[in-house]
């Protein structure tokens, strides 16, 4: 089996799909073979040298894909809609892609790779389940937005984070307020406690009160109903525009006291809820700061430009995209440990891939395959009717057939 593993074209994108470390675990299976395009480590910090100590084999980004039966990217054509073409172009028929390719939003992609009889798997589509907590690429990436997200606002804000008591007065400590508990939302509590800020947090999940809690922050609680706030996987759900408007009527009151307002809520596969109104923005105080984490999917913040900074009202607005990018070191680190955790779920003791979709992961993950799209959700979106699933009596007939074959 040849894995492939170009380097990224998108704009912007510094990360690479599998780091020397994890070359050097997948080789260890018998059978296995990684080709690595040249400079496709260098902005991360693995270098063409590392990769070759590690066992892998330098070669061009044609060869990549015209030689790799399994071809790794961070964003494949699905996510990267500025130049993904290039590569789409490039996959032949019985390859596999693995990568993030934005499927919910972009589902008509698993019918292109159906259509040119490419198996995609789809990293965004891993369960939360306990057993694919190592595969999940959304948290791990969503930890490093939430740790940047916060270096982005001390860097823009006039103020210190932390209480300073010196010769020339006291300074008091940054407020800052976060907006979504979900795995961004608490380590941008948590970085913002390290700083030294007093950390405020809200999200419409009940169960996330204690989340916050343990991460040092204060959790801010609102007068409404939030019991079917949360979905399937522990995201939160969209709500109705009454429940958005008492939302932001009752977090007017919260924010003008605050220094840092950070915005974490994304729903997937949707446009972002607005939670900051430009008359919420209006309330701030002179100076303060807002990071819209959510800006790539419209943002939480009314007044938001994507991948811009801007001032309104006295207030700086702070709307980056690809934030896991800028810290493409360790987002590598971890981007690539969750695919090697997930090759060796796929790869059997002959380094050859299989795809089982009697496993959970497997069958919500994989998009395209054998000239269809198997996942379910994706189906319906893309209006196909369900896979007819087998009859129940016919599965145990099959199943006794086997066990008198083997008696």
């Amino acid at each position: 089996m040849i894995i492939g593993v170009p380097k990224e074209i998108c704009p912007g994108e510094q990360r690479v799909a599998l780091t020397p470390a994890n070359v050097s675990a997948l080789l260890k299976k018998q059978g296995v073979e990684i080709i690595v395009e040249r400079g496709a480590g260098d902005i991360a910090g693995y270098t063409d040298s590392a990769f070759e100590s590690a066992g892998a084999k330098l070669v061009d980004r044609d060869t990549v894909f015209s030689t790799a039966q399994v071809v790794l990217q961070v964003q494949t054509p699905g996510s990267n809609t500025n130049n993904g073409e290039e590569d789409l172009e490039k996959m032949k028929e019985g390859q596999v892609l693995i990568g993030m390719t934005d499927p919910l939003a972009n589902p008509q992609f698993a019918q292109t790779l159906a259509g040119k009889k490419v198996s995609g798997l789809a990293l965004e589509l891993v369960p939360r389940i306990t057993r694919a907590q190592a595969m999940d690429v959304l948290s791990s990436m969503a930890m490093i937005a939430g740790y940047k997200c916060v270096l982005l606002a001390a860097n823009e804000s006039q103020r210190m984070f932390p209480m300073n008591m010196t010769a020339a007065g006291t300074l008091n400590a940054s407020r800052v307020f976060v907006m979504g508990a979900g795995v961004a939302g608490l380590q941008a509590c948590a970085t913002a406690k390290r700083l030294g800020a007093v950390v405020e947090a809200y999200d419409v999940r009940p169960a996330a009160r204690e989340q916050i809690l343990s991460v040092g922050a204060k959790p801010v609680e609102l007068d409404l109903d939030t019991g079917e706030a949360e979905g399937s996987g522990g995201y939160a759900k969209a709500q109705g525009e009454d429940f958005l408007k008492r939302q932001r009527e009752l977090m007017t009151e919260v924010i003008k006291e605050m220094d840092v307002v950070i915005t974490t809520a994304a729903v997937p596969g949707a446009k972002s809820p607005i939670l900051v109104t430009e008359d919420m923005v209006k309330a701030m105080k002179p100076g303060s700061i807002v990071v819209d984490l959510a800006a790539e999917r419209g943002g939480n913040c009314e007044l938001t430009e994507e991948g811009k900074t801007v001032v309104k009202h006295g207030v700086t607005i702070i709307g980056p995209v690809n934030v896991p990018s800028t810290v493409a070191f360790h987002a590598s680190q971890m981007f690539g440990k969750n695919m090697e955790n997930l090759l060796n779920l796929l790869l059997d003791d002959n380094g050859d891939l299989q795809l089982d979709f009697e496993d959970q992961i497997v069958a919500d993950t994989v998009i395209s395959h054998d000239g269809d799209v198997p996942q379910a959700r994706l189906r319906e979106l893309l209006g196909l009717p369900a896979l007819a699933k087998p009859e129940p009596e016919a599965a145990e007939q099959a199943a006794d057939a086997d066990s008198k074959e083997e008696k």
